[in-house]
């Protein structure tokens, strides 16, 4: 299934990498390279995962404390956040009604 990203979640995913490649360019390859998979994982079986806020699902990373946020469509997967786990819970919402 093909993934579209919302573009705030699209600038926020950028962001993060810039700053753990900042720390570290291998730190921020390594953020890349698990958000990327989370996306491929979502995109392969997207209803295998959880619900969080209904209609949106989360796929956790292991390595990081982020998570992708998505609406599974019948036609995409719809990334709508690239969210921090500690932060500002529920900033992402209006994203929805957009």
């Amino acid at each position: 299934m093909k993934q579209v990203l919302h573009p705030e979640a699209d600038a926020e995913f950028l962001e993060v990498v810039r700053h753990y490649a900042a720390i570290s360019p291998e730190l921020g390859g390594r953020f890349y390279d698990e958000i990327e998979g989370l996306i491929r994982a979502a995109c392969a079986h997207p209803l295998r995962h959880q619900l969080y806020d209904p209609p949106v699902r989360r796929v956790l990373a292991r390595s990081f404390p982020y998570g992708v946020l998505f609406v599974a469509q019948p036609d995409r997967v719809w990334i709508v956040a690239i969210m921090h786990l500690k932060r500002r819970p529920g900033y992402w919402k209006h994203r929805l009604a957009e």
